[in-house]
């Protein structure tokens, strides 16, 4: 890569290792705080580092870290952007970085207190609000300009199948382009005429539709750079070959179908929808489970055939093969381990009669950690090895590899204790999103404490991983020997095999995106708009 993608690239990995710095100390204290370890100052309120948390981790880190990731990987495999899709580039990293520095400020202030979520009726300053629609825009400038440089390649390459990492990275924006309509509608129509007053009432049901719209497909965007790290780099790793360059593509576009008109099964519980619409969301949530399995089939069957190539005998003996000692395997493969206990909590979220028993509880904490504090973080580590050496000159020593070990070891561990105890408290009724955990020693609540404990545990190893984390990273821009860490690209098992043409017709796979969208969601939000109780105008909790 040149100097001049490598910087831009580099530009949004500082944010997002800014963004985890410090939305990892507030994660901790949440544990602290819940566990009556300790009691935050005055000036400080829980439910305001419990919105930082969530804006700088779940917002910031992974879409700053996402797009560094993704202009790296496009520039790799068709060549140097031009000057006016750099340029856009940079005008959607400013965009991004104003969005979120005033969201920061906003809620350090204390006017935006409104929890990941920001669900209404809780109102934000207007600025808040603002500061997320800055931070979509500058999303858009930066798709656009990896979609036109995907573009430019199919040009100049008449006939040839394009890249794959690059059309996955076209597939995660498309998805993402899709996906972000809902928030921006919310937002923009729904939110801030609200909070500036030029409207007294919000209608909370249609609100929080539009965001689950946007919600559920979200965890597609931090999840595909994941897949795409799995799919293409992680086999080039292990000296192995991908095992269906076309059974990849028709993966990721099977997310991009299935992940966006599923956003009820977030709202089973709430009123306004009716059960059949619900239903049917349902039944669609269940439909991405075969993309799910298709990945963790094409996966474990090029570990098992680069397994099997280098000795491995009987029916794990593959196994032993892998490189385990080599951190940019192993991060990520501790990433789809604990993925696959994730998707199992995912189906149980996503049950309606299972949903009662686990909705609102702390469960679904656990759940959103393992899916995203887990799965996608770990497989971010892994990629951050090898990448900012390479757009920074430099190697990943023998040493530095080894820390790299114990700091996956650290988060894998303390993620699964952290975890564990928000799944097993959250079946015992422990609710989420509050400070309050002993409701004055109720009998109901008393088994809850040595969770919070475990919670507290995990929490404190999670954040010296985050450290050692932080130090590697500073290590691998700065101080690292200099030298030429390579960016692996992996290869076909079977080149012969050219995908078919129908794979890349985007029109045809965003037209039936957007048929299922319409399906789903038509009549149910004319209902929520032509029936709507009362609204609802602002309030400010904290």
């Amino acid at each position: 890569m040149n100097r001049l993608d490598s910087k831009l690239s580099m530009a949004h990995f500082y944010i997002a290792f800014g963004a985890i710095a410090i939305g990892g100390l507030f994660g901790l204290l949440q544990t602290l705080v819940r566990s009556e370890m300790i009691t935050l100052p005055p000036s400080l309120n829980y439910y305001q580092i419990l919105t930082a948390h969530g804006v700088l981790m779940a917002i910031v880190f992974t879409t700053f870290f996402i797009f560094g990731f993704l202009y790296a990987s496009v520039v790799r495999t068709t060549g140097a952007l031009s000057e006016g899709r750099r340029r856009c580039a940079w005008i959607g990293y400013w965009m991004m970085v104003v969005g979120m520095i005033l969201g920061v400020i906003m809620i350090m202030l204390g006017e935006a207190t409104v929890l990941y979520t920001f669900y209404a009726p809780l109102e934000a300053h207007p600025l808040f609000y603002v500061a997320l629609a800055l931070i979509i825009v500058g999303t858009y400038f930066g798709s656009f300009s990896i979609i036109r440089q995907y573009n430019h390649w199919k040009k100049e390459h008449t006939g040839e199948t394009s890249p794959l990492i690059a059309f996955m990275a076209v597939a995660t924006l498309v998805l993402w382009l899709i996906a972000t309509i809902g928030v921006v509608l919310t937002v923009v129509f729904q939110f801030i005429p609200w909070s500036i007053g030029w409207v007294d009432e919000i209608n909370i049901a249609l609100s929080r539709t539009l965001f689950w719209y946007f919600g559920h497909p979200l965890v597609y965007f931090w999840l595909l750079p994941a897949y795409m790290a799995w799919y293409v780099i992680v086999p080039k790793i292990i000296g192995g070959k991908i095992f269906s360059d076309s059974l990849a593509r028709l993966a990721f576009l099977l997310f991009i179908l299935f992940s966006i008109p599923v956003g009820f099964h977030h709202q089973l519980l709430e009123p306004g929808i009716s059960h059949e619409w619900k239903f049917i969301q349902v039944v669609l949530t269940f439909a991405v489970i075969i993309p799910s399995l298709m990945t963790a089939f094409a996966l474990f069957a090029t570990f098992e055939m680069r397994g099997r190539s280098l000795g491995g005998k009987g029916l794990f003996g593959w196994f032993k093969k892998l490189p385990w000692k080599d951190v940019r395997f192993f991060a990520p493969f501790m990433g789809m381990t604990i993925f696959i206990p994730a998707g199992a909590g995912g189906i149980i979220n996503a049950s309606n009669q299972m949903n009662q028993v686990v909705h609102n509880t702390i469960w679904v904490t656990g759940h959103f950690h393992l899916t995203i504090g887990a799965t996608v973080a770990l497989t971010f580590f892994g990629i951050s090895y090898w990448l900012i050496p390479h757009l920074k000159g430099r190697i990943l020593t023998k040493q530095l590899n080894g820390i790299a070990i114990y700091q996956t070891i650290l988060w894998t561990v303390g993620m699964l204790i952290m975890s564990g105890a928000m799944h097993f408290s959250g079946l015992l009724g422990n609710p989420r999103r509050t400070q309050v955990t002993t409701y004055f020693d109720h009998s109901v609540a008393s088994g809850w404490g040595a969770y919070e404990t475990g919670m507290a545990i995990g929490g404190s190893l999670l954040f010296i991983s985050l450290i050692l984390y932080l130090i590697l990273m500073v290590n691998l821009s700065f101080f690292a020997p200099k030298g030429q860490e390579a960016f692996p690209i992996g290869e076909e098992a079977d080149e012969s095999l050219n995908p078919p043409r129908i794979l890349e017709n985007w029109k045809v796979w965003i037209g039936v995106a957007f048929a299922l969208i319409l399906f789903a969601y038509t009549i149910p939000i004319i209902d929520i708009i032509q029936n709507a109780p009362p609204g609802s105008k602002g309030f400010k909790f904290w």
